[in-house]
């Protein structure tokens, strides 16, 4: 089978294409034929030597990805969920090696589930990690209730764009930042109020609220603590926390937490529902087929992505 091989850790350019024998699925683990993958900055990170490649450096050969969708071609031992012929989706093995940019993954099952008929590969690709950070950061770990207030920075984005819709289902009054150019989507997902980043500062306009949800990182997480109210919880994707903003999160009175998600296939199972009712929507911006998916990684690494980015097999 086919796959892309991280050879080294200077950038997207060193993931190459080569030959690798099919896995076979070992106890607990379904052979699943990839149709569609999905690409968020978790894995422009790991070409670099960040993100989860500490989980891969010791994979022969090294091989990147976690989100999948696809078919299920066999069965290992102890498989009771799933049979050849069904059509499957998750992240797999996230954050350790999901080995997911090939034709072929041996996955475990417990970290799929059945992919909703009403959508397509490239859709449930887009809904596998981006979705389920969303769902654990919110629903479980910030556990949020009717009538509180959430920012979401980066909305527009893959896990902002989940969130967004999320945070609503729960009765949340949401708050979502993006450019000017996704106001209009934004808003589409439900979000009650829209704040440009590049025209206005967030500190400024937006009221105290009880949940931030931080996409973006870096500066945007310190000014953050400004508009916590109390008590408030900050979570942060793209990095861990300092020990100076930790400690100024304390002096407010907040408090501040750096989130990753675990891969779970009941929580999956659970995104599949909405999936399916069509009450959680996965916008896939762009798809690319399999052979340029570095040239997918690209899209990706200049950060303006609305949504995802999906990989296509044959």
């Amino acid at each position: 089978m086919k796959a892309f091989h991280l050879t080294d850790t200077t950038g997207i350019a060193d993931l190459h294409l080569m030959d690798v024998p099919v896995p076979t699925p070992a106890r607990g683990e379904v052979l699943v034929r990839v149709r569609a993958i999905s690409l968020g900055p978790i894995d422009v990170n790991t070409t670099n030597g960040h993100g989860a490649y500490h989980a891969l450096q010791d994979a022969e050969p090294m091989i990147p990805g976690w989100d999948i969708s696809g078919e299920v071609v066999a069965v290992g031992p102890e498989v009771l969920d799933f049979l050849p012929g069904d059509a499957v989706f998750g992240a797999v093995n996230f954050p350790g090696p999901g080995r997911g940019y090939a034709e072929y993954v041996a996955a475990p099952a417990r970290h799929l589930a059945p992919k909703p008929a009403n959508i397509s590969h490239a859709e449930a690709a887009a809904a596998s990690l981006a979705a389920l950070t969303a769902w654990q950061a919110l629903m479980t770990t910030a556990n949020v209730q009717p009538g509180q207030r959430v920012l979401i920075h980066g909305a527009g984005g893959g896990v902002g764009h989940f969130a967004v819709q999320l945070a609503g289902e729960r009765g949340a009054y949401v708050i979502g930042t993006s450019s000017a150019s996704k106001r209009v989507f934004v808003l589409s997902l439900g979000a009650d109020a829209h704040v440009d980043y590049t025209r206005q500062r967030f500190e400024d306009v937006v009221p105290p609220v009880d949940v931030v949800l931080d996409a973006i990182g870096g500066e945007t997480a310190l000014r953050s603590l400004a508009v916590l109210k109390p008590g408030g919880l900050l979570i942060s994707l793209p990095i861990g926390l300092s020990p100076s903003l930790l400690a100024q999160a304390r002096a407010r009175g907040v408090r501040g937490q750096h989130f990753l998600a675990v891969s779970n296939g009941e929580d999956m199972r659970r995104l599949a529902a909405r999936l399916a009712a069509g009450t959680l929507y996965a916008h896939v911006a762009r798809t690319w087929p399999f052979a340029q998916l570095p040239d997918a990684l690209c899209q990706v690494a200049g950060g303006h992505t609305q949504g995802k980015i999906s990989v296509l097999l044959d």
